[in-house]
């Protein structure tokens, strides 16, 4: 009997030790079970923490956006004054050349434009003017003698346009003028001179060469410490003139009939075409650039 209970006695020892290693097993599996997930969280978080510091990194060691310069020929006249703002308007860091240097505008935009002092027929003067532009617009032209109109139109405008190539400069806008038929004799210097100019800027310039050819420029011009408001009788015009295209087309008088145009019209187109790589390179006549002026700029 005593064997017995001995013998019952062992059995339930055994079964609790039993129980009690299994329950330790369980424990241990369940432990070995939790702890993977445990190491993944841990493993995501060093990654997201990783990753973050890895964009910062790429951010702050970024280069800057790239800046264009633009550098104006006779910014200091009516049409390159109004040049000058519209691309200051627009964010672009602005230069400009001319026989003067800075105006005497008492303006607030004039003090954003680096000022340069040369003259085109002397490339030595200026040269380093063009150092970082990324395009060029001219508005340089004059009247006079007919030897004094080509070398003014003409000359000086050619020697630009081969400095600026030779140089890197990627676009170069001319503002040139239109024909007025029997003007162009009258004018022979001035208009030869122009086109001179335009020939060889289609010649450097062949896909980055813009010629803007205006009639008559209308807008305020100031004239020492008077203005004169030329839009009084040009905005009429170029609303009657527009709807009377036709007429251009007759021989000898028809480019009489040529619309004015805006100066500011003018400027945005100019400042577009230097800046826009798909705007189309050759000759814009006066059309074109009401049609381009009165589009939205991107």
């Amino acid at each position: 009997m005593s064997r017995l209970i001995q013998a019952r006695f062992s059995l339930s020892r055994f079964s609790s030790v039993a129980s009690s290693r299994n329950v330790r097993l369980l424990s241990t599996e369940s432990y070995k079970t939790d702890e993977p997930f445990k190491v993944e969280e841990t493993t995501e978080s060093n990654e997201r923490d990783d990753s973050s510091k890895v964009e910062e990194a790429e951010t702050v060691n970024m280069p800057p956006p790239p800046t264009e310069k633009l550098l104006v020929l006779g910014g200091n006249g009516f049409v390159g004054s109004h040049v000058c703002k519209e691309a200051l308007d627009r964010g672009l860091t602005v230069a400009s050349l001319s026989r003067t240097g800075r105006p005497s505008i008492q303006e607030s935009w004039a003090n954003n434009v680096v000022w340069h002092q040369g003259n085109l027929l002397s490339t030595d003067s200026w040269k380093d003017a063009l150092k970082g532009v990324t395009s060029v617009i001219s508005c340089v032209g004059g009247f006079g003698s007919n030897s004094y109109m080509y070398k003014i139109n003409g000359t000086a405008n050619i020697n630009a346009i081969r400095a600026a190539s030779e140089e890197g400069v990627k676009r170069f806008v001319y503002i040139s003028a239109a024909d007025f038929g029997v003007a162009n004799y009258v004018l022979q210097g001035y208009y030869e001179g122009k086109r001179a100019a335009e020939t060889e800027l289609l010649t450097r310039y062949p896909y980055g060469g813009i010629i803007l050819r205006p009639g008559f420029i209308y807008g305020t011009r100031r004239v020492g410490s008077m203005k004169l408001p030329l839009g009084v009788v040009g905005s009429p015009l170029e609303m009657i003139l527009q709807r009377a295209k036709p007429l251009s087309q007759i021989p000898l008088v028809g480019p009489l009939f040529t619309p004015p145009v805006n100066v500011t019209a003018v400027a945005k187109v100019a400042v577009r075409a230097a800046t826009d790589p798909v705007f189309p390179p050759g000759v814009i006549d006066v059309y074109g650039i009401l049609r381009y002026s009165q589009q939205r700029s991107v």
